[in-house]
């Protein structure tokens, strides 16, 4: 993952005093409040007719959408739709100088009143994926949504529910599940060919900068309907220089990049260990360290998902592999992508479309590849109406979505704690503690004093992997949702 670009593709209490071994699962329903709207239906689609789409939110990611599902045989681009108008009026007047028939929406509830519109794609911030979803389920059409698929846990089974009810398909934006290579690979080493899987690793080790640091307010660019924009998020003034992408980096609109590049590798880290319920226990280690600036989410994070068969393990470095350098740091020759370790050797996954295995010694017996568009097995989900077609179910994608928000949850319960005290508080978890060990070394040699800057030790959450609430932890309840603000609220069940 770490060469691998995307386009082409397409084509309980705080860890203190206690050690991690106090690990040893979540409560009530979510309360009845908005009742579903009852959908309209979108127009039937037949084996050989056009598949009518809409983008909303192409100011990035969305131009894949509209390339990768414009390739394709049997679709047409009929709406647009983006809070910018710098990015939506030149794109409409391009496509339409093209002879296609284009239609333009700031608002996508306008969008989702279109009846000759049977598919909608989300590429928007983090948090209108839910939201954006579940209304266009609602108004008939069935959805490819971004990564990850909620900005918190309660919304992104919200989605999973409605898809159910609704008898819709939705296809989550991981794409790795499509590929045959890594897919492959994970069958073969589900086949006991070098031993039993001790532990998945999960590493995001990609640069991220500063986002830099503002006196107040910043003025939002005339251009953007602001109120459209924050949608469920709170409507604060800008406390940033960039409105656009460096939201990933603050809490009311972003995951920090858990949730953002290292969504694809949690996704594929789940899908090796073979879960398909959230972790019992989790806890974190990190923080927003070597520099200062106005983004809130840890650029450095260690996350520890404590299943019962095997330990999902997440590391994420946005810092270089030493201070004034360009690389980053790798782990088994990766820098972005996953590892699952097993008693003979271990599957290594370096991109979104291969996979290797390496034994004791680290020399390579095996190797797998290929892939195929995700965007064509969404399309043929769609003509066939069975969601189990989908390589990405939206179920697939609410889990390791919800994976990436719990490990934040620790991390923002947490506190404050020295080197000392957080190797005191893990050392009776071996994988743990050599992975914080690593994870301190990367910020000694990046001039990072934790004495004078200390790390974050999240609190230890246990949660009933069934309801999907954490046990004992009202105050880590709060964040498995948030309040909407009105009238951008994801309803709930009745």
């Amino acid at each position: 993952m770490t060469k691998f670009n995307r386009r082409d593709f397409l084509k309980s209490s705080l860890l203190t005093a206690a050690s991690f071994s106090l690990f040893p699962a979540l409560g009530a329903e979510e309360g009845a409040a908005n009742k579903a709207a009852a959908p309209t239906t979108a127009r039937p689609i037949g084996a050989n007719g056009d598949i009518r789409f809409a983008v909303v939110g192409f100011g990035g990611r969305g131009t894949s959408h509209i390339s990768g599902l414009g390739e394709l045989k049997g679709t047409r681009l009929v709406a647009l739709c983006d809070a910018d108008s710098r990015v939506l009026n030149p794109a409409v007047k391009k496509h339409r100088e093209k002879g296609e028939q284009v239609e333009g929406y700031t608002d996508v509830r306008k969008l989702l009143e279109n009846k000759d519109i049977d598919v909608v794609t989300f590429a928007t911030p983090n948090h209108w994926h839910a939201l954006g979803t579940i209304w266009a389920l609602q108004a008939g059409k069935d959805v490819y949504v971004e990564k990850p698929i909620s900005h918190n846990v309660w919304e992104g089974r919200r989605v999973v529910e409605v898809a159910r009810e609704l008898n819709r398909i939705v296809q989550a934006g991981t794409q790795s599940r499509s590929s045959s290579g890594i897919r492959e690979g994970i069958a073969w080493m589900r086949a006991g060919h070098i031993g039993k899987l001790i532990r998945a690793r999960g590493l995001c080790y990609k640069r991220r900068g500063s986002i830099g640091k503002v006196d107040g307010p910043q003025p939002v660019p005339p251009e953007i309907d602001y109120d459209l924009w924050c949608g469920p998020a709170p409507k604060d003034p800008l406390m940033r220089k960039r409105l656009h992408y460096d939201w990933h980096w603050v809490w009311p609109t972003g995951n920090g990049d858990l949730g953002n590049q290292g969504i694809h590798e949690m996704d594929v880290a789940r899908w090796v260990l073979g879960e398909m319920e959230l972790s019992p226990r989790v806890v974190s280690v990190g923080g927003r360290l070597g520099y200062v600036d106005d983004g809130t989410t840890p650029n450095t994070i260690v996350v520890f998902h404590d299943y019962a068969a095997a330990p999902l393990i997440f590391e994420v470095r946005g810092l270089p592999s030493g201070a004034g350098m360009q690389s980053m740091d790798k782990r088994q020759g990766v820098e972005i992508g996953i590892v699952g370790d097993c008693e003979g050797g271990s599957l290594i996954i370096p991109s979104y479309s291969s996979a290797r295995v390496v034994d004791k010694q680290g020399v390579e017996i095996k190797k797998f590849s290929g892939s195929s568009s995700h965007f064509a097995n969404f399309l043929a989900a769609v003509r066939s109406r069975k969601p189990s077609d989908l390589h990405a179910d939206i179920l697939e994608g609410h889990l390791s979505s919800a994976l990436c928000h719990t490990g934040n949850i620790s991390y923002r319960l947490g506190k404050a704690q020295s080197p000392e005290e957080i190797g005191e508080a893990v050392k009776g978890n071996k994988d743990l503690a050599e992975t914080i060990g690593r994870m301190e070394e990367h910020l000694k040699a990046n001039n990072v004093d934790l004495k004078t800057t200390p790390a974050t030790l999240g609190t230890v959450l246990k949660m009933d992997p069934k309801t999907e609430r954490f046990i004992g932890n009202p105050e880590a309840d709060k964040l498995l949702t948030r309040e909407y603000r009105a009238p951008f609220v994801v309803p709930a069940k009745a």
